[in-house]
């Protein structure tokens, strides 16, 4: 009897199965379980750990919003095993509250993070100018782009090259995969969920947290000529901060513009600002990553 083919899941569907991998499990007062990613293999995206790190902590806080988070990797997680996220309730002020998130496995911490949050007020503002960049709508998206190569790609990781992500990317410069050239360190990419999220805020700041874990790093390869499939090249996140500036929706059209002024020693440093299609600045990010040529 021949196998059965399975149906090609919807956009709808590929969003719920993000939502319910973020959606975290109480296990006892500040004590959270994380889902395992459906068919993950080896090592968990580190933005997964800290949107569920966040979302732990965002679980403490009832009258106050999330405005920054700073993270440190400092295991890989396995794709093998749950992750479990300790919240300590180290601050409860008037105006701002602080959260410090421990994710473990196994009884292993893998990554420490804290979390601040603030209740809502008015101040001063000014924000740098969005980059003037086409719109997501003439471009084409990233896993167009991989398909194209796919014959160039070994076979071996061919299903993780094409696997249909939640998060559609659109690049303005799209890079060459395969062979590619060096290029200033600069990163323009449009960001959305494929499909509609709940209206609640918290899963929106997640999302986007999720999310910006996706082009950091590659931005400190540009210059070298470099991406993450040549095989003497080892990269790892080693830490990770996220600043919400300003309320979003992670299922609109996000510009993702990133820049790296600095790498050295088998570090990359990055930086990264989020704008909404008209021109807000919601968000910034900064990470250094590992990025070492084994000889």
């Amino acid at each position: 009897m021949a196998d059965e083919v399975k149906p090609r899941r919807t956009d709808e569907e590929i969003v719920q199965e993000l939502l319910t991998l973020l959606d975290v499990e109480e296990l006892d007062a500040d004590l959270y379980r994380g889902h395992r990613q459906p068919g993950g293999r080896g090592r968990v995206f580190g933005g997964q750990v800290i949107a569920q790190g966040l979302q732990a902590a965002q679980r403490s806080v009832e009258d106050k919003v999330a405005h920054s988070l700073h993270a440190y990797f400092m295991r890989p997680g396995n794709e093998d095993h749950p992750i479990t996220y300790r919240v300590v309730r180290d601050f409860d002020g008037g105006s701002f509250a602080n959260r410090r998130v421990i994710a473990m496995q196994r009884g292993i911490p893998i990554l420490n993070m804290t979390a601040s949050f603030q209740r809502a007020e008015e101040g001063l503002h000014h924000q740098d100018a969005m980059p003037d960049v086409p719109p997501p709508e003439g471009l084409r998206s990233e896993q167009e782009l991989r398909r194209e190569k796919i014959d160039e790609i070994p076979e071996a990781m061919r299903p993780f090259f094409l696997r249909r992500r939640p998060i559609e990317i659109r690049p303005v410069n799209p890079r060459d995969w395969i062979k590619p050239e060096k290029a200033p360190p600069i990163w323009y990419s449009w960001f959305r969920a494929i499909a509609p999220l709940p209206d609640d805020p918290a899963t929106h700041r997640a999302v986007l947290s999720y999310a910006s874990d996706m082009s950091l790093l590659g931005t400190a390869l540009l210059p070298h000529g470099l991406t993450w499939l040549r095989p003497d090249l080892q990269t790892a996140s080693l830490d990770h901060a996220v600043w919400l500036h300003e309320p979003f929706r992670a299922d609109d059209w996000l510009l993702y513009a990133t820049d790296s002024p600095w790498a050295g020693h088998a570090r990359g440093f990055n930086r990264g600002k989020i704008f909404t299609r008209d021109g807000r600045l919601v968000a910034s990010t900064a990470q250094e990553g590992l990025m070492r040529l084994r000889g």
